[in-house]
């Protein structure tokens, strides 16, 4: 037997003290839980970027621009786009569904087509918006377009 391989007897070891139990308990007054305020409370909890009483960081930034609240986001596909789309999964007729089963856009996604690009191949097209350039070159190439 040795001085590091000694323990206690079995059911000598006490439990944790129990906080607020009063001064003899050694952790009585505030319970361990420091002096006066709202942290002392039960039930205390922060809320969401409050910084212990300094100016929260989104009102010491300063306030830059504007947000159109109506703003409609488009996906947008080019001409040279559409042919590679041809070429990889086959598609002749671009349209919500064809898109959106081959992964291409969300179920709820707008889709605009540009005039970036050449297109060789006849395409029918039916997207909610297209330039007129892209429209131009869709019908030279033997394709037609609709708006839906």
């Amino acid at each position: 037997m040795n001085l590091h391989s000694l323990k206690p007897a079995q059911g000598a070891v006490h439990k944790e003290k129990r906080l607020g139990r009063g001064e003899a308990s050694g952790k009585g007054g505030t319970s361990t839980k420091g002096n006066k305020g709202i942290q002392q409370r039960a039930g205390y909890s922060s809320k969401r970027g409050f910084e212990g009483g300094q100016m929260p960081i989104q009102r010491r930034m300063p306030k830059r621009g504007f947000k159109n609240i109506f703003r409609e986001e488009f996906t947008i596909f080019n001409l040279g786009q559409l042919d590679n789309l041809v070429e990889k999964y086959g598609i002749q007729e671009f349209n919500m569904e064809s898109l959106f089963m081959n992964g291409l856009i969300s179920r709820t996604a707008k889709v605009k087509i540009l005039a970036n690009g050449e297109l060789k191949t006849k395409v029918t097209v039916k997207v909610n918006a297209i330039s007129e350039k892209a429209k131009q070159a869709i019908e030279t190439a033997g394709g037609s377009v609709e708006l839906v």
